[in-house]
Order: structure tokens, then C-alpha cells, then sequence
């Protein structure tokens, strides 16, 4: 019956796990981000195939990954036992596409997930102002503390992340000549990745244009001046020229930043990741009353619901330069 149903792959004709990890990893070496393969790697090599990388195909069943998945749990992160399950469904697929075993039990577990579990899950995510997202006192004050912070290196990079909301690898991609300071706005047209490579920003949505009001524009003006030489043209690049680190944006600036300003919380920095840039800066546009379409362009998401997801519990005009300018000065304290 299993045969009729093309449910069923002889035991003979199954690979293992292990060597479908192999066949999967080398098929999509090309067609990922290399941070990306390096992670799915790292998933196989020190989680899957050392717990079940011997098991046939055709023998793994729903029990068994639920008895991996709760084995991860032991020793990993709720995060991390999502994102191995997610690979070891993701191979399986593959697998499947290349006949070595009828059914996906990986991807039958998942499914069987969904529905008031998930909708929990999404509630409980929700971003809240003051905890995850940044207020706009505390943007303006992890900016003024940032002027003595390395002598001020990190400041204008924090401006320009607050106030266009840059995910911190089209940021640190940014070169000079997709900076018009002429009519105050950016262009989106490359990213640096975790390994400093340089590349297309992630999705066709990533490559856009972003407004910015004057207290931005006088930022980076002053920024140009100081600004250490770059034959990549690099807008935030490290003391050599090169790709800046974000490792070490967020150990040297943004961490030492938050403590000076007081933004302590279980005695270390209250906001610890270049993305409370990004969030605060949707918060301010939803503030600002944008529509979410706009919101949506502005940050580059490739669709509305990643936007409507993540943001549109803080959705309750039209856009122009006064407007921005006002909505900065405010939050970094400068009188109107």
C-alpha cells in the first residue's frame, strides 16, 4: 500500500541522513549567501549528523525528530533548536526532490505545530517600545553620549542607522557615492556581509531610496571631513578603509554608549544590537503618521506582511523635508 502511494522508498535506495546533509550542502553551496551556507554547516556538522547523521532516511520518523529536537533543547537555545529543525527539514526536502525518501516527517512535525501554538508565539514577539525598540529620549541619549565615546567615531554611523533605519550591513556597504547631500537622501545598492564582503543587498526590495532631514545631512557632512580614506569609497569604513566590523561597532560604540548614557539594565548595556536603530526608526515612521506602504519601502522589507508582522501593533501624511527635520531635532534635543 505504501508503494501505490508513493509513500514508500526501499530501505536499499535510502540514503542517511549524514549523506543527504552531504548531497544537500554541496547542491546549494552556489546558491546561498556564504554566511548563510556557513550556518546550514554548522547546523549539520555539529547537531545533526553526530545525534542522527547514521540514520537511514526510509527509518526517521516523527518520534525520532521529536527526540532530537528536545535533545537540542538540552544544551541550545530555543533560537537555535528552530533554526537546526528548520535545516534538517530543508534537507530532508531536498532529499525528497531526488527520490531518496518519500515523506518529510521533519516537515509533517512542523506542520502539526501550527495554529494557536504559532499565534502565541507571534503575540508574545511582539516588539515593545522601551524594551525592545528604543524610546526617542533614549535614541537622543546613546547619541549624546556617543560624541566622547572613541572621540565620537561611532556617532555619525548611529545617526544615520536611527534616522533611516539601515540594516547594519547596507550601512556599513554604504559608499559615498550613493550619499546626495544635495537633496538629502541615500541609496541602497550594496551591503557588506559578516565576512566584509561586498554584494547585492538581500532582496530586490533592499535596494532603494531613503529620505533624510538636515541634522542627518550635517552629520555626515562633518563625518566626510573627518573620515578616514577609503579606496572603496566607504561611507562607515574601519581605520584602514576597509569594511568596519560589526562586532566591533557594538563592542567599542553602541555598548559603551548605552552605559554612559545610563541605559543599564542587569548591569550592562540596555540595548546590545545595531537593529534597535532599525526598529526605533520604523516606530518613528508609524509616529509620524506614514502610511504602511511607505514604512515598508523605507525598510527595504520585500513584502507588507514582514512589515505589518513585525510593526503593526505601533500603526494607530504625506512626508516632507520640514517634517523630518522637526522629528529629528526633537529626539536629539536641538530646539525647533
Amino acid at each position: 500500500m505504501d508503494v501505490k502511494a508513493d509513500v514508500h522508498v526501499a530501505p536499499s535506495k535510502s540514503a542517511t541522513v549524514g549523506e543527504a546533509s552531504a548531497l544537500w550542502l554541496g547542491s546549494n553551496k552556489s546558491k546561498v549567501e556564504r554566511a548563510t551556507h556557513v550556518d546550514y554547516a554548522g547546523h549539520v556538522d555539529r547537531f545533526i549528523c553526530p545525534s542522527i547523521g547514521r540514520v537511514k532516511l526510509s527509518a526517521l520518523s516523527r518520534p525520532m525528530v521529536r527526540a532530537f529536537e528536545d535533545k537540542l533543547g538540552e544544551t541550545c537555545s530555543e533560537a537555535m533548536v528552530k533554526k537546526v529543525l528548520t535545516t534538517l527539514g530543508t534537507l530532508v526536502a531536498d532529499a525528497q526532490e531526488r527520490g531518496l525518501v518519500a515523506r518529510n516527517v521533519v516537515h509533517d512535525l512542523i506542520r502539526s505545530r501550527k495554529g494557536k501554538k504559532n499565534h502565541e508565539k507571534r503575540q508574545k514577539a511582539k516588539l515593545k517600545v522601551g524594551v525592545d525598540i528604543p524610546t526617542p529620549e533614549e535614541v537622543g541619549a546613546i547619541l549624546e553620549a556617543a560624541k566622547t565615546v572613541c572621540k565620537g567615531r561611532f556617532r555619525p554611523i548611529f545617526v544615520v542607522a536611527a534616522f533611516t533605519g539601515l540594516r547594519a550591513s547596507e550601512l556599513r556597504g554604504l559608499r559615498w557615492e550613493d550619499v546626495d547631500l544635495n537633496r538629502n537622501e541615500l541609496h541602497v545598492r550594496q551591503r557588506a556581509d559578516r565576512f566584509r564582503a561586498i554584494g547585492r543587498p538581500k532582496s530586490q526590495a533592499g535596494e532603494r531610496t531613503v529620505p533624510f532631514g538636515q541634522f542627518v545631512a550635517n552629520t555626515v557632512k562633518e563625518w566626510k571631513l573627518r573620515c578616514p580614506k577609503s579606496e572603496l569609497g566607504l561611507v562607515f569604513p574601519n581605520g584602514k578603509g576597509n569594511e568596519e566590523d560589526l562586532v566591533n561597532i557594538v563592542k567599542r560604540g553602541l555598548i559603551p554608549s548605552g552605559i554612559e548614557a545610563k541605559l543599564v539594565k542587569d548591569g550592562t548595556a540596555k540595548y546590545t544590537g545595531m537593529h534597535v536603530f532599525r526598529h526605533f526608526y520604523a516606530s518613528w515612521c508609524i509616529d509620524r503618521n506614514l502610511p504602511p506602504k511607505v514604512v515598508q519601502e523605507q525598510l527595504g522589507h520585500s513584502s507588507i506582511t514582514i512589515t505589518f508582522d513585525r510593526y503593526g501593533h505601533l500603526f494607530p501624511r504625506g512626508d516632507d523635508a520640514k517634517e523630518i527635520d522637526a522629528a529629528e531635532l526633537r529626539v536629539v534635543g536641538i530646539p525647533i
